[in-house]
């Protein structure tokens, strides 16, 4: 069945047109998403952290993972707010709703990595 709009690619083509995508998307999220700058900046000091803080590989492996799905819901929540945006400029319930859900799913992982990381440090140095 042929899908509308949607270009034949397969195998190689396929995942080479979707890297593509992807570096066009972390492109346009550093160029015009603040908070992903600064989330990924706080990657870039707190992934170093991670691998001297973590006492094994899964300590390591779960703080940085924290600290990537942070990226992810940002990435996820910065689409949202666009294609929000891009459907109209007037306030809309609906509209606020998603952007404010959007937002809330943000923090949620921000809330995980300070859970995760309070966890593992307490368990490294004050147990």
């Amino acid at each position: 069945m042929a899908q509308i709009n949607k270009p034949d690619h397969r195998g190689l083509s396929h995942v080479l047109k979707a890297f593509g995508y992807s570096m066009k998307g972390f492109k346009a999220a550093l160029q015009f998403e603040e908070a992903f700058r600064l989330e990924l900046l706080a990657l870039v000091v707190m992934v170093p952290a991670a691998i001297w803080l973590g006492s094994n590989g899964i300590e390591r492996a779960i703080m940085v993972g924290s600290l990537l799905l942070v990226l992810i819901v940002e990435l996820i929540n910065s689409a949202i707010e666009a294609v929000v945006d891009r459907v109209g400029i007037e306030h809309h319930t609906l509209a606020g709703r998603a952007k404010d859900i959007g937002s809330a799913a943000v923090f949620m992982a921000l809330l995980n990595v300070a859970t995760v990381w309070g966890f593992i440090l307490f368990d490294r140095f004050w147990k």
